[in-house]
This record gives C-alpha cells, sequence and structure tokens, in this order.
C-alpha cells in the first residue's frame, strides 16, 4: 500500500465524524506516526515533494551539516526559532508550510503584529533571496539578523 500524504488524510479527515474516530484510526494506522516527532515525518515529506535534500538544505542555510541533522532528526531540540526558520526557508517552506512546522516543532508562529515578524512573513512569501540576503535586508530595517545558533553580534 503506498502511503498516503498528509494532504489526502486531511481530505478524509472533513468527512470523518468523532464518533467515526476509532474507524479512521484502524484504517489508516500505518499511516499515522505516533510520537511527538511528527515535525521529522512533515519536514522530510516537504524535501521529497520540493525533490531537495538535507544536505542541500544545511548548506542554502548556512547552518552546520551536524547541528542540522541532528534537529531534523528529532536527536536534538533547539528553542531558537531563527535557526529553524533559516532551515525551513532553505528548504523553500510556503508561510503556511513554515507556520505548520512551527507549530509541530512547538515554537511560536509568525505573528503580524510583530513588525521583524511581519517582515519575515513577507519574505517567506515572496521567497526571492538567500539567508545572506535576508539578513541584510532584516539589518537594513533595523532589525536582528537570523541567528544560525548561540550567540552573533
Amino acid at each position: 500500500m503506498d502511503q498516503k500524504k498528509t494532504t489526502d488524510l486531511e481530505k478524509i479527515l472533513e468527512n470523518v465524524k468523532t464518533d467515526q474516530f476509532e474507524d479512521f484510526q484502524k484504517t489508516y494506522r500505518s499511516e499515522m506516526i505516533e510520537s511527538g516527532d511528527s515535525f521529522v515525518v512533515y519536514f522530510r515529506e516537504v524535501l521529497q515533494e520540493k525533490h531537495l535534500t538535507q544536505q542541500t538544505v544545511f548548506i542554502r542555510a548556512d547552518v552546520p551539516e551536524r547541528y542540522g541533522y541532528k534537529l531534523l532528526s528529532g536527536e536534538k531540540r533547539t528553542r531558537q526559532r531563527d535557526v529553524i526558520l533559516r532551515l525551513l526557508y532553505a528548504a523553500d517552506f510556503t508561510l503556511d508550510e513554515t507556520q505548520k512546522f512551527l507549530r509541530m516543532y512547538e515554537l511560536p508562529e509568525l505573528y503580524a503584529k510583530i513588525p521583524r515578524d511581519a517582515l519575515l512573513m513577507i519574505i517567506f512569501r515572496e521567497h526571492t533571496r538567500n539567508i545572506l540576503e535576508i539578513n541584510e535586508l532584516l539589518k537594513g530595517k533595523g532589525f536582528d539578523p537570523l541567528r544560525t545558533s548561540g550567540v552573533q553580534d
């Protein structure tokens, strides 16, 4: 049986009532993930759809490969949203995909009322720059650049 995409399951769920959940769960058990690492599966799904490798994403994001693998395998977690935003942008995530991933990773979504976040939302929507250009744009508008890890000047 071919693995269903998340969007396929979401479409099926549109017609499932709460009293039908057990049947849904039995039918699609092999499609569902059990652990809290759903972000790992989601990231890999999006990468596969976009025909990208993790290595390419780490290079584009300017994130050390070893660190990136640990983050995206669930082996290591970070509370630094900027690191995750770098990875998501480098992986060509749309704004909607980014917001969904941030929720799954249990980090705050980009919030339109926060000026830096509002600019980042526009950047994700336009998707025309690389990480260095994004950081220059952020600095040019008076905001902190996207950090890679630790403290930056």
